[in-house]
């Protein structure tokens, strides 16, 4: 180890030569990247984060991008979104400029998703197709980041396979994005800079956000649920939340800047300041001081079950610009399925939160996610999962057939659901989910929405889109001068999953104090 790599203490850069195979980069994996253990992830610690609020783009970077062009493709969850957000604010900072093409990009990123087995397929697709372009501009990076290169399997898989890749990095160094492609650009050989110990958390990183009407805001990091089937909390890292006082000054910018609606993202959002050492404040008291801010709309994702607390519940049930729109994941009705997926609550338990939730929030629209034909799960338990569905009254459902991610403890038991049984299960229960969403838009015939207008409808130019307080798809005709604000809509028309309508009036924009 080299005197940099001793001062960085966490991450390792390759030289000239270690790239004969992938074997012979075993030797860094215990100092940058660990195959995931549950054991040895439930002993990590608080004390190793620490919190910077001071980055900047080193002196020596500056102009490194003059002249040429970068482009990012996005995989996966809103935190990855948001973490593009952020590369892209260190690549305009450092002097490039941005394409939307692959053909004239000097660096192409690939912002990877470790989920389903399907988002990794994708991404070494895509290297694939990126290899005749790396042959024909060799001065060309190519980089894959975020979750996929937090797992051994898969750097190993690059560095054995995919050698026109230039450069992997992880989900923890991303403020490290200049020294990688300065490196990238000085050494002949791939670049692995992976942090296994989770990032500190780094305020001040300059952001290029999507448009100027919806934000996304992170107020933490990583997860320690350890669900059986997630690969999330090896990824991502243990939970370490932002500062209260940093979030909602980032707030209160983007309220400033016109913003219309905050998104606040975390992997296991209501576990927020579960990590503050001396105070006692979650997810609710963030909430409650947010919604004093003049910005019209206010959500967070995804929730856990587990850490839904009552105080948060009342603070929604406040109202104002906390929007009445939870999602709500639960995965499986069956308790003993719950059970082996390691959620730590019941059915009982579960249908229990949800009563005490629309008590608080009459009209509040529930959403979930669920997976089918997990390990071990019968027909009974699957109609555990459909009752429950009925019973709850969801109102959209995002749902998967179950695959194992190698590392997770899940990955261990046999997978002795048949794939056609999955698949009837899967079909059976979107078939209910379409019933019940159908059900639930047809509710708004005749009423009177307030909706955010996005821009034009991705199918008809002369219409345009936007979304309800409970996240509902309106698309209408109306002037284009209405996108970026809240206006009225009457709806005419519904369908399973958007509402036609007809705009009432232009709503007056929130006055900044």
């Amino acid at each position: 180890m080299n005197e940099k790599q001793r001062l960085e203490g966490q991450q390792v850069e390759t030289n000239s030569s270690d790239r004969k195979s992938a074997k012979d980069y075993s030797k860094y994996f215990d100092q940058v990247i660990t195959a995931p253990s549950l054991i040895e992830a439930k002993k990590r610690g608080k004390e190793e984060v620490m919190y910077h609020n001071d980055f900047s783009i080193p002196e020596e970077f500056r102009g490194m991008g003059k002249g040429r062009k970068f482009y990012i493709r996005t995989y996966g969850c809103q935190m990855n979104e948001h973490d593009t957000e952020v590369m892209a604010g260190i690549f305009l900072a450092l002097g490039y400029v941005p394409t939307d093409s692959t053909e004239d990009a000097h660096v192409i990123l690939l912002n990877t998703c470790a989920i389903r087995e399907n988002a990794e397929n994708k991404v070494f697709g895509e290297l694939g197709h990126l290899k005749p372009l790396k042959l024909e501009r060799p001065d060309l990076l190519i980089g894959v980041c975020g979750c996929m290169s937090q797992e051994e399997s898969v750097v190993n898989k690059i560095l054995k396979t995919y050698n026109q890749v230039d450069m992997i990095f992880g989900t923890h160094n991303i403020h490290r994005l200049p020294n990688i492609l300065q490196e990238a650009y000085m050494s002949k050989e791939m670049v692995v800079e992976v942090w296994s110990k989770e990032g500190d958390v780094i305020e001040n990183l300059p952001k290029v956000r999507r448009g100027k009407i919806k934000a996304w805001v992170n107020i933490m990091y990583g997860c320690d649920k350890f669900c059986t089937y997630c690969i999330v909390p090896f990824t991502r890292g243990k939970e370490r939340s932002r500062r209260p006082e940093e979030i909602i000054q980032e707030v209160r910018n983007l309220a400033a800047q016109g913003y219309q609606e905050v998104t606040l993202l975390g992997q296991n959002v209501n576990a927020y300041g579960k990590d503050l050492e001396g105070v006692t404040y979650r997810l609710g008291e963030l909430m409650d001081e947010l919604r004093k801010i003049d910005i019209p709309r206010i959500r967070f994702t995804t929730s856990h079950p587990r850490d839904f607390d009552d105080h948060l519940i009342e603070v929604i049930a406040k109202g104002g610009n906390l929007m009445d729109h939870i999602h709500l994941p639960v995965q499986s009705g069956s308790t003993d399925v719950l059970k082996i997926m390691a959620r730590k609550y019941t059915r009982e338990e579960y249908l229990e939160l949800v009563r005490k939730i629309k008590l608080a929030i009459p009209n509040v629209a529930l959403t979930t996610d669920i997976i089918v034909g997990y390990p071990n799960e019968t027909d009974e338990q699957f109609e555990e999962t459909m009752s429950l569905f009925r019973e709850v009254g969801f109102e959209l459902a995002y749902t998967f057939i179950y695959s194992p991610r190698e590392g997770t403890p899940a990955a261990k038991m046999e997978d002795n659901v048949p794939l056609e049984v999955k698949k009837e299960r899967l079909q059976r229960l979107n078939a209910l989910v379409n019933e019940l969403s159908l059900e639930a838009m047809k509710k708004h015939e005749g009423q009177i929405l307030d909706v955010l207008v996005e821009g034009e409808s991705k199918k008809n130019s002369d219409v345009l889109a936007g979304y309800t307080s409970k996240s509902k798809l309106v698309n209408f005709v109306a002037p284009n001068t209405a996108i970026g604000k809240i206006v009225k809509v009457k709806i005419t028309d519904a369908r399973t999953w958007s509402l036609n309508g007809e705009m009432v009036e232009e709503l007056k924009p929130v006055e900044v104090k």
